[in-house]
């Protein structure tokens, strides 16, 4: 028995074991990226946030870029649930892959 669409909840995420630092480092260059990074390490919310939910100074099609630079960096996961989308950071993964190095960038990177 299938479950209905609205109840389907499916967790999409890059495998951190094929991802190096320069393809972190790089997603992370990126103001806008690191913008959308700190917004999900500040939200307290192991579920993450949905797209709307994030404060993006660009368009729409410009931010879905940057989502899907961090998600193939394996920064993000993303959360399907009915017809929302939910993107978390993957931190516990990232200081476990990478230690340091998400704590170090959001540290020494200027806030807007």
């Amino acid at each position: 028995m299938t479950r209905p669409a609205l109840e389907t909840e499916e967790t999409h995420a890059t495998d951190l074991a094929s991802i190096d630092v320069l393809t972190v480092l790089q997603a992370l260059s990126d103001p806008v990226r690191l913008a959308i990074v700190r917004q999900l390490a500040s939200c307290g919310d192991s579920s993450g946030l949905m797209c709307h939910q994030l404060e993006l100074p660009v368009t729409k099609s410009t931010g879905s870029h940057h989502l899907k630079t961090l998600h193939r960096a394996g920064i993000t996961a993303e959360r399907e649930q009915g017809v929302c989308k939910y993107i978390r950071l993957r931190r516990a993964e990232l200081d476990a892959r990478f230690p340091g190095l998400i704590d170090s960038v959001l540290k020494a990177a200027p806030t807007a």
